[in-house]
């Protein structure tokens, strides 16, 4: 190690905001420095804001030229925000992956599910286990979360220990998979953190986020008491509450009808693992008409109100294999994340309008958080008694919380950063020394687009005000070789005066090119330019908009 040598840490996404989480720590000078990246997330597009996109993904541009200095991928646990963007994302970088047990063969379960996604080849790792990727000394420490195996890194360097904790809580009953290792916290403490970088989402909330065999118990209550058909929907990744639910539902002498390709896929993974055992087979939708309303209960995909997602659909009344009806009852055992409120309201409407019994953590215990609230961060911050705090995973409230306090506990610096800035950690005072490219690419069908392109703007504009496509045929000498045709996309078919747009946009057409001189007349892009404007404007003079406008000119 030489003595210009720098440790840093990067966010380039995740901070600031929820979702899409990639961090990278640096090692080295500025010329020769080695690069671990933690997850490798995405985020969910709003189809009001951004029409078309599937999925978006951080902005790796900086890693792709770093591509040769990448010592690994580390994954600290299988949630989309942490390892979605995998697939994607890795053929520009191909460097090492890291994963426990489960998250690789959710990693390799979801590979199957996706035609011609690369083939990452996964480097397994106990849990508990210790590793090297280029300069970094890596252990992984259980923490418990709302999936098995998440793991906080232990990141040992020659400039320090930094203790990466992935998402987390304090849960000493988490049903699947370990508690959060308190003792390993302690330990590292006593021997010296040089840094935390931690999970603010709860950061806001006083207290301590209750257990998962709290709501163990209110599920069991719920499907016991239950007069008729049950159905849970909850996040499919959620191991723990799908064993709850399977345990409900043996306690109620019920069977389980698994409704959603992504929960099948998680429960393959979670036999697989272990993390089922002793749970008897779960039936697929074919057998559900056939089951006594008493005797099952339907766990279903669709939580966040997915419109193609399982319970979306059953609440539409259009599923081919699932209904539900009068007297039946549907638990919603999640949270509604930020953004999906109106479509989670639509779920929960067309659900009540059938009559059925819609019970929420409004009023029952039936979901908790798997993040950290007040009294859990303070915890592992005075466990680890690091140097340094550098608080992610949150928007900014959340970050500013969480900042305030390692302040109150007298943690010597706390830096707060956003996505792209350079943290460096040691040697000296940590602050923020540089600014890496950054920023968003969006999945648009098969194909990344840059966030800044004018696609979406584009297609967003279309969604607003429609559009004419006008195609004219001039001779040489600038005479209409034939009518004009005109096409409305996304239109009214009346304005405002009852007169159909089509009309009014053909006319605009003919009179547009009539008011031109003959001369003007034989040049193509002059006569294009005019028409647009003219059929714009007479649109906009009876709709109040003025469409975007397309002419095409052949010459003949």
């Amino acid at each position: 190690m030489t003595a210009a040598a720098q440790l840093v840490f990067a966010p380039l996404g995740g901070v600031g905001e929820i979702g899409m989480n990639l961090s990278i720590y640096g090692l080295g000078d500025e010329r020769r420095r080695q690069w671990l990246i933690v997850d490798c997330g995405v985020s969910f597009a709003s189809e009001e804001h951004l029409p078309g996109v599937d999925l978006i993904f951080p902005d790796i541009r900086y890693l792709a030229g770093e591509r040769r200095n990448i010592a690994g991928i580390v994954l600290t646990h299988a949630h989309e925000d942490h390892f979605g963007a995998l697939f994607d994302l890795w053929p520009q970088l191909r460097a090492p992956v890291y994963a426990t047990p489960f998250t690789a063969a959710l990693i390799e379960a979801k590979r199957a599910g996706e035609p011609g996604a690369p083939e990452i080849e996964v480097k397994v790792v106990p849990l508990g286990g210790r590793f090297q990727a280029g300069p970094f000394d890596i252990e992984l420490m259980s923490m418990s979360h709302s999936i098995p195996e998440s793991n906080a890194l232990v990141l040992r360097t020659p400039l320090g220990t930094v203790l990466h904790t992935g998402d987390w809580k304090l849960d000493q009953t988490p049903i699947v998979g370990l508690p959060t290792d308190q003792d390993k916290l302690r330990q590292l403490g006593a021997e010296g953190v040089l840094a935390v970088v931690g999970d603010s989402t709860n950061a806001v909330r006083d207290g301590r986020s209750p257990s998962e065999a709290d709501v163990a118990k209110t599920l069991a209550e719920l499907i016991a008491a239950a007069p008729a058909r049950v159905a849970v929907t909850t996040f499919a990744s959620n191991v723990a509450r799908i064993r709850s639910v399977a345990e409900a539902a043996r306690a109620a002498g019920r069977e389980i009808v698994v409704v959603g390709r992504a929960m099948e896929r998680v429960v393959q993974v979670a036999r697989e693992t272990g993390y089922l055992d002793g749970i008897a087979d779960f039936r697929g939708p074919d057998v559900y008409g056939y089951l006594p309303p008493d005797k099952v209960v339907a766990l279903c995909t669709g939580s966040q109100g997915e419109p193609r997602a399982a319970l979306a659909r059953i609440a539409r009344d259009d599923h081919p294999e699932i209904t539900f009806g009068r007297g039946d009852r549907v638990i919603f055992s999640s949270r509604t994340i930020p953004g999906n409120e109106k479509e989670v309201s639509a779920v929960l409407n067309g659900l009540i309008d059938q009559g059925i019994e819609v019970i929420t953590d409004r009023t029952h215990l039936v979901h908790v958080s798997g993040h950290p609230r007040i009294g859990e961060v303070e915890d592992l911050l005075r466990w680890a008694k690091p140097n340094t705090l550098i608080p992610v995973h949150g928007e900014a409230l959340h970050l500013s919380e969480h900042a305030a306090i390692g302040r109150r506990l007298g943690i010597p610096n706390v830096v707060s950063c956003r996505n792209g800035d350079m943290v460096q950690l040691a040697p000296g005072t940590p602050s923020i020394v540089d600014e890496l490219p950054h920023g968003r690419v969006y999945k648009d069908g098969a194909v990344l687009v840059a966030a800044d392109s004018r696609t979406i703007a584009d297609r967003r504009r279309l969604s607003f005000v429609g559009m004419v496509t006008v195609a004219l045929a001039l001779t040489e000498k600038g005479v209409l070789a034939a009518d004009p045709e005109v096409e409305l996309l996304g239109l009214p078919e009346h304005g405002k005066d009852g007169l159909p747009l089509a009309d009014i946009a053909l006319d605009a057409v003919h009179d547009t090119f009539e008011s031109l001189p003959k001369p003007r007349r034989r040049d193509p892009d002059g006569v294009a330019e005019a028409v647009r404007r003219g059929v714009r404007g007479a649109i906009a003079q009876q709709w109040g908009k003025k469409p975007i406008c397309h002419v095409h000119i052949l010459t003949v």
